[in-house]
């Protein structure tokens, strides 16, 4: 949750702040702190690096376990995405006990659900739906979409206009509940076979541990890059997915005053 600022005068330091950094007398500020992540797989980058960027993230399911949140915001978690929903019938156990914990830390926060190729979007919007508060100062939904491989349930693989057709309805249905237009991750495989480019009016958060998205996604504008899968962060046992916001501070700060609701 982004913490509430409240308004004073237009001398007071939280002015000021907001002037040196382009953003509007009332817009929220959220926490920033520089990343003090490492890597259990550190890539050599070729090229623009995540280092590039002011204002990283985690997202988490389960397998992260207990998350010491204030340890995690002061090392650099400046945003934090969560496994929610998958399929029709499917609760991420941690997720209540992570969104809890992450807005108590003041960390702005949202949610993703992993689409299921063997139900329809619509049954699965309103799953997310039923699971996922409409909570004040939450970042827009999430919708997770890439291909499963090791689905016990379902293989299936369908054509490229069916899953862009799925994706808008769910979206769609979403968008309408939560007053906010959803976000869209995917991976470099997905993306391709499905010509997901083609849907537009999303931010888009790509996944691309080898190489900057520029290259990787050539002329896919995005919002959040997934630049690992085996960040380690103070305040997580274990391996935890990075992510950077595709912009500066003063981007972030003004994005969030845009979108989160």
């Amino acid at each position: 949750m982004i913490a509430a600022s409240v308004l004073v005068g237009c001398g007071s330091k939280q002015y000021q702040q907001r002037h040196r950094e382009g953003l509007a007398p009332s817009a929220p500020i959220a926490t920033v702190n520089p990343p003090q992540f490492s890597d259990a797989k550190p890539h050599d980058w070729n090229g623009r690096s995540p280092d590039g960027y002011s204002v990283h993230g985690i997202d988490a399911s389960r397998w992260q376990g207990e998350i010491d949140w204030k340890t995690a915001q002061a090392n650099g978690v400046s945003f934090a995405i969560f496994k929610a929903t998958e399929g029709g019938d499917i609760i991420d156990p941690a997720f209540d006990t992570y969104w809890k914990g992450a807005g108590a830390a003041g960390i702005p926060r949202g949610a993703y659900h992993f689409f299921y190729f063997c139900r329809p979007a619509i049954e699965q919007a309103r799953w997310f739906i039923r699971h996922v508060p409409r909570s004040p100062g939450a970042l827009p939904p999430v919708l997770d979409m890439e291909w499963n491989a090791h689905s016990p349930t379902c293989t299936k693989r369908p054509d490229a206009a069916h899953v862009r057709r799925e994706a808008n309805i769910f979206m769609d249905a979403l968008e309408r509940h939560y007053g906010q237009r959803p976000i869209l991750y995917t991976t470099v495989d997905f993306f391709t076979d499905n010509q997901m480019g083609r849907l537009t009016g999303y931010d888009f958060w790509l996944r691309s541990v080898a190489g900057h998205p520029s290259k990787v996604y050539p002329g896919q504008p995005w919002r959040f890059w997934q630049y690992s899968g085996t960040g380690l962060v103070p305040g997580i046992k274990g391996k935890v997915d990075l992510n950077a916001f595709g912009g500066s501070r003063s981007d972030w700060q003004n994005w969030l005053a845009s979108r989160a609701r």
